[in-house]
C-alpha cells in the first residue's frame, strides 16, 4: 500500500480539544483507519507543525477524503504528501 506523510497544524479549537481530552489523538487514529488507511507512526513535533503521521492508504483518493474530513471539523489543518521509498525512487529515475 502507498505511504503518505500527513503534517497537521492544530487550530485554537484543536488545541483546546487536546488540552481537555489528550486521548482524542488516538480516537482520530481509529477514525483514519475507518476510512481504510493505517497509521504506522505518529509524532508530536515542535516547529511549524504539531503532528507528523506516517500513514498507509490504498490510494490518493482515500488520503484526500481523510484530509477533507479531518479538516472540515475546524480543529486542524492537514497537508498530505505522498511518500516514495528511496529505493523505489532510485529505480524509477534509472529508467
Amino acid at each position: 500500500m502507498p505511504t503518505y506523510i500527513l503534517l497537521s497544524i492544530l487550530t485554537a479549537e484543536g488545541r483546546k480539544t487536546i488540552r481537555d481530552r489528550p486521548n482524542r489523538i488516538l480516537e482520530v487514529n481509529k477514525e483514519i483507519e475507518g476510512f481504510g488507511a493505517k497509521v504506522l507512526k505518529q509524532y508530536a513535533v515542535l516547529g511549524p507543525y504539531d503532528f507528523v503521521n506516517i500513514v498507509e492508504a490504498p490510494n490518493n483518493e482515500t488520503i484526500a477524503r481523510i484530509s477533507i474530513e479531518l479538516g472540515a471539523r475546524g480543529t486542524l489543518k492537514v497537508m498530505s504528501l505522498p511518500a516514495i521509498p528511496v529505493e523505489e525512487f532510485i529505480e524509477k529515475i534509472k529508467k
